[in-house]
């Protein structure tokens, strides 16, 4: 069957690879669940693995297939799969269990382990091919009345281990209970966590920096949140108007914006850093005045990454309550569809002009 792969370490080496259908059987103790692959999301973590930024093949492999998005329907299960049935839509997660105790307890997405394993990212072949197979505890039943999200499912899962482990961690407050949050960027990821932060009663502000009008723009005000346009309103400006937020979640891609969060954070506040700067830019920060103030004011710095089955069950959740809450908003950031693993090179250009395209994914399959 036909795959999208790359060899990784190897520059723009993108290509259509002819690898094996798997079965059912493939997964020992009759745990296996077989999925036809109808759609698969893309991003700039597939965009930054074929620039050989990152990633490695399987062991005994050179290639790796590409795709941690995947969205699909099962075809087959083993005899002591009780999760999921023929006919089932899913998803599936993405990272893999190592050795740790994290790894053990089903907190694989928190590995203390250097080496790490991901489907479609690192030493896992993915998902943008036309079957694949997985234990049952890997995948993840999507309700027919959300099918229309499909892809949103694992970006929704990153969104939602954000904000919980925000939570999480303010525990230690004890009546931790935040009003104002700040969310930087308005990619897929930091509309999803606009859209949590909301459904959880929160005043959010998005920021960007595209003057609104933008379909990014017009989505945020569908959720309820407001739009501030970095380009006209400062981020100090912005705190001066309304104040410290409580809560801030950085999903820029800038290291800029990220080290920005540490300036204007509330006291007792928490800012959670989600996305990835893979360069080596420099810039100057206030240390010694954000030292004193994050001190003084007890913040915290919280860096989140993948998320676990957890994550993946509560973002289906909201996902469910925002289609309630605001219906029709969130599918409008499926923007643009590829039709068919052949045309990985129209895949790759999409990923290249994040401008022109808020979601890129492709369409494998119709049901």
């Amino acid at each position: 069957m036909k795959a999208i792969a790359v060899y990784p370490g190897k520059k723009d080496s993108v290509h259509l690879e002819e690898i094996a259908k798997p079965a059912v059987t493939d997964i020992p103790n009759e745990m296996g669940v077989l999925v036809r692959v109808l759609k698969v999301g893309v991003d700039a973590t597939d965009r930054e693995i074929n620039d050989a930024l990152y990633g490695q093949a399987p062991p005994g492999d050179k290639h790796m297939v590409l795709g941690h998005e995947s969205f699909g329907i099962v075809e087959a299960v083993g005899k002591k799969v009780r999760r999921v049935q023929v006919g089932d839509y899913v998803t599936a997660t993405v990272r893999r269990p190592g050795k740790s105790i994290y790894d053990m307890i089903g907190t694989y997405d928190m590995t203390s382990e250097e080496t790490y394993y991901e489907r479609g990212i690192n030493l896992l072949h993915g998902y943008l091919t036309e079957y694949f197979v997985d234990h049952e505890d890997y995948i993840v039943k999507v309700p027919k009345g959300l099918k229309h999200l499909h892809v949103l499912m694992e970006p929704m899962s990153c969104a939602a281990k954000a904000v919980q482990q925000a939570y999480e961690v303010q525990r230690r407050m004890r009546v931790w209970s935040p009003k104002t949050a700040f969310v930087f960027g308005v990619g897929q990821i930091g509309l999803l966590s606009a859209l949590i932060l909301k459904l959880r009663g929160l005043q959010v502000f998005s920021l960007a920096r595209s003057k609104a009008g933008t379909l990014n723009s017009k989505i945020v005000e569908g959720l309820g949140s407001t739009y501030v346009s970095t380009a006209e309103t400062s981020i100090d400006q912005l705190v001066k108007s309304v104040g410290k937020p409580d809560l801030i979640i950085d999903a820029t891609g800038s290291s800029q914006m990220a080290f920005d969060g540490m300036r204007c954070l509330g006291l007792n506040g928490v800012l959670v850093w989600t996305s990835i700067t893979g360069a080596d830019r420099k810039i100057e920060v206030p240390s010694d005045k954000i030292n004193l103030e994050w001190v003084l004011g007890n913040k915290l710095l919280l860096g989140s990454v993948n998320a676990n089955r957890e994550h993946f069950e509560s973002g289906i959740r909201d996902l469910a309550l925002g289609e309630m809450m605001y219906p029709g908003i969130v599918q409008q950031i499926l923007t643009n569809p590829v039709e068919g693993l052949d045309r990985y090179e129209e895949m790759m250009k999409l990923l290249t002009n994040e401008k022109a395209a808020l979601k890129v994914y492709m369409n494998i399959a119709s049901e």
